[in-house]
């Protein structure tokens, strides 16, 4: 969350207030935020959407969001097919025990971590494929084989921590306000 985002919560407040919306949900949202967001806000954030895929679980930020009673939703649950994803040998193996892919495995995994996924595909059979995880389920030997993939140090797709990368996602506000025009607090 980057920018006036607590100006745009607010919005969103009047908004579900008003009943145009049910619920609020954010996304980029880290830790430090989510607890103000939930702490301050007279209407808490109900799902919040962050990279979360084999190599980068987020087991912190969930356990945080479950205590915040916030549900997290997995934002990019395949990686956008880094680090090998669909023939990883690991999800792959995993995969063949249970007559399914690696993609299915991963889906699953998440799923069974409490992690709500909606993967992006615009293929027919892959949506199909991805609504295919729910005749399985992976034991603790699967769950663990699944969490060893866990890599604190893979890279973000979108590091939120990086001056360049935050620039570029507020484009426009950043360049008015250099130019002197709209001041964001």
């Amino acid at each position: 969350m980057m920018g006036d985002y607590t100006g745009a919560y607010r919005a969103m407040e009047d908004a579900c207030k008003a009943g145009k919306i049910r619920a609020i949900g954010v996304s980029n949202c880290y830790p430090e935020r989510l607890v103000d967001l939930c702490l301050l806000a007279e209407i808490p954030p109900a799902v919040n959407q962050i990279e979360t895929h084999p190599f980068l679980q987020e087991s912190a930020a969930h356990a945080n969001m479950d205590d915040l009673g916030v549900v997290h939703e997995a934002w990019a649950p395949f990686a956008e097919g880094r680090g090998g994803l669909f023939a990883h040998p690991v999800l792959s193996e995993i995969g063949a025990k249970h007559g399914k892919t690696a993609g299915q495995v991963t889906l699953r995994a998440l799923i069974q971590k409490g992690i709500v996924v909606i993967p992006k595909t615009v293929h027919r059979e892959r949506m199909e494929e991805n609504f295919d995880v729910l005749d399985f389920e992976l034991d603790a030997d699967d769950m663990a084989a699944f969490e060893v993939l866990d890599d604190p140090s893979f890279s973000r797709i979108f590091d939120h921590h990086d001056l360049p990368t935050i620039k570029w996602m507020l484009g426009d506000l950043v360049k008015e306000q250099q130019l002197g025009g709209t001041t964001l607090y």
